[in-house]
């Protein structure tokens, strides 16, 4: 049986789930305020891969899960980082440390400066990817916006098909 938070968190709270504890529910709820404790039971293959990328990291698996649902479930208004891509020697004076930022920007500023186009940050992406890379071919379906956005590196793209 699956529960949304909400009722999960009223049938945790619930005084008939809290027969011996002595804390009032109330009081429960603000013990740490800004802080959720949470029991999970994994499978054992689930918890013993936890447990082995702890000991690979040198941290809690507590530490680890945390780590996890954080790149999973960010907090709102939370910026996202985006996962590199070909990143590689540059003369630009820029490292791989700056790639998330470099592409960020790059992304942002294609969606800022084709705004009356309602170009999105997926179709942005793709073209921050191919200057990137340095390839003008995209197969895409999207010859509408791919036709319209210019490239930092060519002219234009090939779309195909």
């Amino acid at each position: 049986m699956t529960f949304g938070p909400d009722r999960l968190r009223d049938l945790l709270m619930s005084p008939r789930m809290r027969t011996g504890c002595d804390i009032p529910a109330t009081a429960a709820r603000r013990a740490y305020p800004g802080v959720m404790s949470l029991t999970v039971h994994l499978p054992g293959e689930l918890a013993a891969a936890l447990e082995a990328e702890a000991a690979r990291r040198g941290q809690s698996a507590d530490q680890v899960a945390a780590d996890l649902l954080a790149e999973r479930l960010p907090l709102p208004g939370a910026r996202r980082k985006l996962a590199f891509a070909a990143v590689g020697s540059s003369s630009s004076g820029h490292n791989a440390a700056d790639a998330d930022d470099m592409l960020a920007e790059r992304i942002a500023g294609l969606v800022t400066t084709y705004a009356s186009l309602r170009l999105g940050g997926t179709d942005a992406s793709v073209v921050t990817l191919a200057e990137r890379l340095g390839t003008t071919r995209i197969a895409t379906l999207n010859h509408r916006h791919f036709t319209v956005v210019r490239p930092r590196h060519a002219d234009a793209f090939e779309l195909l098909p």
